[in-house]
């Protein structure tokens, strides 16, 4: 599994020309799901996720977590984190889960992060999406397991 953390201070994901999800300050998440993956790893990734120190504090110092400062979230799956390009000039995605079991895994996802964070919107899983940011920093870190 892999989550893409932008730290934005707004995002939005638009599908056919209608909005889909728009946050203000937070974390615009691209969530990648591979073969193997379980409701295990994805705890262990929104717990790290939720507790990220990124954001500033009093003295400028990414000090603050998403719940330190009433963050938001945006999260976006994002089947192509898993391209393979080690070979020829097309992608693979032969390591990306299987369609109806990384949506179950989405879906687990943001029922979890609702749970932590009061405001968690969301992108339409297998859609053709745009998505827009305003990188805050910029600052994004990846995290897997």
């Amino acid at each position: 599994m892999k989550f893409v953390i932008q730290r934005v201070s707004k995002a939005s994901v638009t599908v056919e020309d209608a909005v889909a999800g728009s946050i203000g300050r937070g974390f615009l998440v691209l969530i990648g799901v591979g073969k193997e993956d379980t409701t295990e790893q994805a705890d262990a990734l929104i717990r790290k996720m939720i507790g990220l120190r990124i954001f500033a504090d009093e003295n400028g110092k990414t000090n603050l977590s998403l719940k330190d400062v009433g963050g938001e979230l945006l999260l976006v799956s994002q089947f192509t984190l898993y391209a393979d390009c080690r070979k020829g000039n097309r992608p693979s995605f032969t390591n990306a889960g299987d369609p109806a079991r990384a949506e179950e895994l989405y879906r687990y996802i943001i029922r979890a992060c609702r749970q932590e964070i009061p405001v968690v919107e969301e992108g339409v899983f297998g859609a053709h999406m745009k998505v827009s940011l305003e990188n805050d920093g910029p600052f994004t870190i990846i995290l897997e397991n």
